[in-house]
């Protein structure tokens, strides 16, 4: 172990405290993060050994929500070649967790990531013995690397991406980084950029398969609800996507400049609102009462007469987890959260397979290559700033020839880059089981 590996174990042995602080804090806003603390230090129940799966599990780690749902993807082409999977899911966010439940089949087994302290990394793979590790996207930790290269654990990191911004940092601290990224047994990038910024870390990428959540299929019933409610609708309905804090404030004195322009007339559009965090839901609707704006809540709208329309309200909030195909389906357009703040943007393709066309901020280092495509696809537009975006939503909604062409080129721009799950899930099954996959 080099002086800086040895530094860096330290340190992760001694903020153990401030960790279990940390998860006290956030499961107040999050019950979530209180769930199952001793696994996040190598500490398992009775129940969570599987000793039945010993050198049987393919380990996959998606650590928050979009990393999860990226991971569903991949692994319902996984199970469709190997239906005898034996999953050992990780995630280190209570979002992550709870979405990853749902991809739980019997037998299969989810706990947290283990901390990266050298005694709770080595406790989780002695414990579950994985035939292999999947790394969704970014992970890269030192310590629960170094564990798998002692036990003799390949492990690839799947769905790969590196901005300009990570790769800087990642240089900035090459001592711990260049050992993990080159202990991995693969690199499997989402894009040629994300390829090149990898190999400036002197690391080796195996393959560039493209971007897996190309390859995802929104819920039939959630998209055909979500037809009939934008149907029903009075006026076109425009959605705020997953956005973040800061976002909602800077919508807010958009859509109330418009509305000051217009002098007091009711809005042309009926608003959406989805909070990327869960936590956020109250405070978001909050924001908007106080601004003498009516809220209506996804979570309310219940019995017979929510089966046809949602209740009337100048804003519609989306307060439920897991229903993003829903709302895409409902809005006639939207706007891309955490591109109209310096946070990166989020993922855009989710929107396009459902035929909802995204306005995009500046800010999308996280999906540059992604955004830029779909730009030039007709599938979005870039606008400079969240004022420019509500305006220019209000009006593309209002444009009836150009909003369908832009959802047709919403649609074909998702079918077009698809196949990455597939690729994917062979390269996976071929590390970990070379010899062929166990019937």
């Amino acid at each position: 172990m080099t002086l800086v590996r040895s530094l860096y174990a330290a340190l992760t042995w001694a903020a153990q405290p401030l960790l279990r602080r940390k998860l006290r804090r956030r499961a107040q806003q999050e019950p979530g993060y209180a769930e199952a603390i001793p696994e996040r230090f190598g500490h398992y129940q009775p129940a969570d050994l599987g000793a039945e799966g010993l050198g049987q599990w393919l380990w996959v780690h998606a650590v928050s929500l979009g990393e999860t749902r990226a991971a569903a993807i991949l692994l319902q082409a996984l199970r469709d070649q190997h239906p005898g999977l034996k999953l050992l899911l990780t995630h280190g966010t209570a979002t992550g967790r709870a979405e990853g439940k749902k991809l739980l089949r019997p037998g299969d087994i989810q706990v947290w990531q283990p901390w990266d302290s050298l005694g709770a990394t080595r406790r989780f793979v002695r414990q579950f013995q994985p035939v292999a590790g999947v790394l969704m996207e970014t992970e890269i930790w030192p310590n629960l690397l170094a564990a798998c290269r002692e036990a003799g654990v390949p492990v690839a990191l799947a769905n790969a991406r590196l901005n300009a911004k990570s790769l800087a940092g990642a240089q900035r601290w090459a001592a711990l980084s260049q050992p993990a990224y080159r202990s991995l047994a693969a690199i499997w990038a989402q894009t040629e950029d994300d390829a090149a910024r990898l190999r400036q870390l002197g690391v080796q990428v195996s393959g560039v398969f493209g971007n897996v959540k190309f390859d995802t299929v929104p819920d039939a019933q959630q998209l055909a609800q979500g037809h009939v409610w934008r149907a029903a609708s009075e006026r076109p309905v425009l959605l705020l996507a997953s956005s973040r804090e800061g976002e909602e404030a800077l919508w807010l004195a958009a859509v109330q400049r418009l509305r000051a322009e217009g002098q007091g007339a009711r809005m042309p559009v009926q608003w959406l609102i989805v909070p990327r965090h869960p936590q956020r839901f109250d405070e978001v609707q909050q924001l908007i009462a106080q601004a003498g704006l009516t809220v209506s809540r996804r979570s309310r709208w219940t019995g017979e007469a929510a089966t046809q329309s949602p209740a009337a309200a100048d804003v519609w909030l989306g307060d439920s987890m897991g229903e993003m195909p829903l709302y895409y389906a409902l809005a006639h357009a939207g706007l891309l959260g955490g591109s109209f703040e310096r946070l990166g943007g989020q993922n855009l393709i989710e929107a396009a397979a459902c035929g909802c066309p995204m306005l995009l901020g500046p800010h999308t280092f996280n999906f540059a290559e992604a955004a830029e495509q779909a730009c030039n696809a007709g599938a979005a537009l870039r606008v400079e700033d969240m004022a420019a975006a509500v305006q220019q939503a209000t009006a593309l909604v209002q444009n009836g020839t150009q909003l369908a062409a832009m959802q047709q080129q919403a649609l074909a721009f998702a079918s077009t880059h698809r196949g990455a799950a597939q690729a994917t899930a062979q390269a996976v099954l071929a590390l970990a089981w070379p010899q062929g996959v166990p019937g």
